[in-house]
């Protein structure tokens, strides 16, 4: 399931890229993948796509990032966007120091009134598509290519696929963990205040000394908030509510189940996962994180607009079901990024296939296991959350191999993912390598990403039909 080896040790990788490096094959398509959309041709225009790009430097090789500079693209106002609105302090101070640096008007960093019109523009869908994307529709689109401050829809495409990606690598910045050591490197010797997620040692110090220790019996809790619901043995160790070898049990059964569900049958189960995920609870809310900081609130538009579960029971106007059937990234959205945006499709593809079939064919020291079960569950989960679903796929799988704690930590990192603390991280699937945690975090990034990208190239379908 998850990566034997530990990241090699290179000062030139920054926190986030050692932490994918877990996973070099994936590593090797997120990386491309980033260069595309940050540093070649595209629609968005040169001008400002500088900041952008050098942003993402953060996330790549210094020595990569150091040449052709001057050739790069970017709006920086689509990434402040992306990454506050999930509170990232991280994202945005290294790309607030990095834009000033080289050259960008500072007075953009005074908010989003001091932004050019045009840029404000993509401000609700940014929010629409960071928490809501079913409430996208075609009139969103036409207001940004209509009128003086007009975008191409090529423009609007690269916008999107930049938004899409900034939101779910936020989710994949806090559900590994990684806030409080990515913020101290960033605010130097500024005090940490009560971040609750890991101490002062480098997030990859941290996971090094986890994965040396993996054979270790798991330490007691410490005394600390833990949000996510846990069990315990008598010396306090924290223990799985379903141990490793009864999800291996599980996934042998289903894998040699031969039965066939009706199609109404499917569709009933597909309704009681997705109302069991409106009612199950995010990770609780600590006040402290139900405050936006001021230095990312003069970047968010509406900071009241956060998520609202899809499937609320007794709620009046559910949206509809988005159904993989009728609109899917490899039938419909994959040739539509295309031919907007040349060849992003080809690079976004990819690293969706990379990660939806990533095995190593082990699990929790265990070897010649086939978690594909597993990694399925998780991906259409996560994607059911955001009201999509796939008509072939039995969603009662999802209730035998996805324990609460886990269905809690995967909707949290999607919807709330501020929230994620330390400790939450340690108390989900407490018996799996980090490496192992480390890919279900990474389909959470790659399967919120490609749910937002369905959502939003389904509605410019409409609108250009």
């Amino acid at each position: 399931y998850g990566s034997k080896n530990a990241p090699t040790d290179d000062s030139n990788l920054d926190h986030v890229t050692k932490v994918i490096a877990y996973h070099p094959r994936y590593l090797n398509h997120f990386l491309k993948t980033q260069r595309f959309v940050m540093q070649c041709d595209g629609p968005l225009p040169y001008d400002y796509r500088n900041y952008i790009a050098i942003m993402v430097g953060s996330f790549d090789c210094p020595r990569c990032i150091s040449r052709g500079m001057e050739t790069l693209i970017a709006y920086p106002y689509v990434i402040f966007q992306a990454a506050a609105r999930h509170k990232c302090t991280y994202l945005v101070n290294l790309y607030e120091e990095v834009f000033v640096a080289n050259g960008g008007d500072p007075n953009w960093l005074n908010g989003l009134e001091h932004v050019p019109v045009k840029l404000r523009a993509i401000a609700d869908i940014n929010k629409i598509l960071a928490h809501r994307p079913w409430l996208l529709n075609k009139t969103h689109i036409e207001r940004l290519t209509k009128g003086q401050n007009s975008w191409s829809l090529s423009e609007v495409v690269h916008a999107i696929v930049l938004l899409a990606h900034f939101h779910s690598l936020s989710s994949f910045v806090f559900s590994c963990g990684l806030t409080q050591e990515l913020d101290a490197v960033t605010t130097s010797h500024k005090v940490i205040e009560n971040n609750n997620v890991l101490s002062q040692k480098t997030a990859f110090d941290h996971l090094n000394d986890l994965y040396n220790a993996q054979q270790q019996p798991p330490q007691p809790a410490q005394q600390s908030e833990l949000l996510l619901p846990q069990l315990a043995d008598d010396g306090g160790n924290i223990r799985p509510e379903v141990t490793v070898d009864a999800l291996m049990q599980r996934m042998k059964r289903l894998s040699e189940k031969n039965d066939e569900c009706s199609e109404t049958e499917l569709s009933n189960r597909f309704k009681h996962v997705e109302l069991q995920a409106a009612e199950l609870p995010a990770v609780v809310l600590r006040e402290a994180s139900a405050e936006v900081p001021q230095q990312i609130g003069r970047y968010v538009d509406d900071p009241g607009f956060t998520y609202q579960d899809f499937a609320r029971r007794g709620a009046e106007n559910i949206p509809q079901t988005f159904r993989i059937q009728d609109y899917s990234w490899d039938d419909h959205a994959y040739s539509l990024v295309n031919r907007l945006y040349n060849d992003v499709g080809f690079y976004l593809d990819d690293k969706f296939r990379v990660a939806y079939n990533l095995t190593y064919y082990t699990i929790a020291g265990r070897k010649n296991v086939d978690t594909s079960k597993f990694r399925r569950a998780i991906w259409n989960y996560i994607q059911c959350i955001y009201g999509i679903r796939y008509d072939d796929y039995d969603y009662g799988e999802v209730n035998q191999l996805l324990d609460r704690s886990l269905k809690m930590f995967i909707k949290t990192a999607c919807c709330f993912p501020e929230r994620i603390t330390k400790l939450d991280y340690d108390s989900v699937l407490v018996e799996l390598l980090h490496s192992e945690k480390v890919h279900i975090n990474l389909m959470i990034l790659e399967a919120r990403n490609q749910a937002e990208l369905l959502y939003a190239l389904r509605e410019i379908m409409r609108y250009m039909t």
